[in-house]
């Protein structure tokens, strides 16, 4: 199969397109044709440190959306034939960016008809990211105060729908040129952070998303009212910040992706009804994926890009 690896260590520039085996399939794993395979900001962390990967070669990649081409044993929930999309398990089980992966069963759900396999292939790192900070983490309710920063980005658009879609009154940070687009995904209100500290224009938030890092965290702790739970997704709480967030009794979480199927098939549920539509920034063919990873490193985004693989 086609599939593209790196040997060391680098910048895109290292991404090549090589010939590998298919993987094995195993018992209570599917092989899947990949059609599409989505781009996200950990793959290039990963392409440049290694970190959970190791030394190279590997393949990249954990967000999937295909056909099911076989059936390990013991398989009840899918057959060949199938179209499915789903998450890899991450962080060791990358390999998105071939023609054909192997993963446990339940890393999948059922694809929705009404999006392709390139809108499908775009939502499960980014949507189960958000489904797992605001819903099973921070638990959102309906009439909660939620801030998300980057609310244009993978993960931050999906987490305004993801919010507003559960009852919550939502607050974006965004460029002036992106506020429309995060106001259409249902935003309440949309920050400008080139020109207004957020720190102090907003204020009693119950929920914030983190999706930035840096001093992102500790200026968010103002914002939020006391019990309020701040989320990142980039480990970038600092040991600094817990006496503040002790004091005014705000929970600090950091939140590693997993793959989770029943989380998948609920953003499914509400991707196949219009509830949650996920913005495509580029789409480029497997083989130029180090192009997909200059546009991705520029921080400039609006959404997600993906990988063609099969027609």
């Amino acid at each position: 199969m086609r599939a593209i690896s790196q040997e060391v260590l680098g910048g895109p520039e290292v991404l090549t397109l090589v010939e590998l085996d298919r993987p094995a399939l195993g018992p209570s794993d599917v092989l899947v044709r990949v059609h599409a395979a989505g781009v996200n900001p950990t793959d290039w962390m990963h392409r440049r440190t290694g970190l959970y990967l190791g030394a190279p070669p590997f393949v990249l990649g954990w967000d999937v959306s295909g056909v099911v081409e076989a059936v390990g044993a013991g398989v009840t929930l899918h057959k060949p034939g199938d179209e499915v999309f789903g998450m890899l398990d991450y962080p060791r089980g990358a390999g998105a960016y071939a023609e054909y992966v192997a993963a446990p069963s339940r890393n999948f759900t059922r694809k929705p008809a009404g999006i392709d396999h390139v809108r499908a292939a775009a939502l499960p790192v980014a949507g189960l990211t958000a489904w797992q900070a605001l819903v099973d983490t921070a638990e959102v309710r309906p009439g909660q105060r939620v801030l998300i920063h980057a609310a244009a980005g993978g993960v931050g658009h999906l987490a305004v729908q993801v919010a507003k879609a559960h009852g919550a009154y939502v607050i974006g940070t965004a460029s002036a040129p992106k506020h429309d687009f995060v106001r259409g995904l249902g935003a309440d209100e949309v920050i400008d952070y080139t020109q207004t500290d957020f720190s102090e224009a907003v204020t009693d938030v119950d929920i914030v998303l983190n999706t930035v890092g840096g001093d992102y965290g500790p200026r968010s702790l103002p914002t939020l009212r006391s019990g309020g739970i701040l989320i990142s997704i980039l480990f970038s709480h600092s040991e600094n910040m817990e006496p503040a967030a002790k004091e005014r009794r705000i929970r600090l979480e950091n939140l590693t992706v997993e793959a989770d199927r029943a989380a998948i098939t609920e953003i499914a549920a509400l991707a196949g009804s219009g509830l949650l539509r996920v913005e495509i920034d580029g789409v480029l063919p497997l083989e130029q994926a180090a192009e997909a990873h200059r546009r991705g490193e520029t921080g400039r985004t609006t959404g997600k890009l993906v990988l063609t693989v099969a027609d």
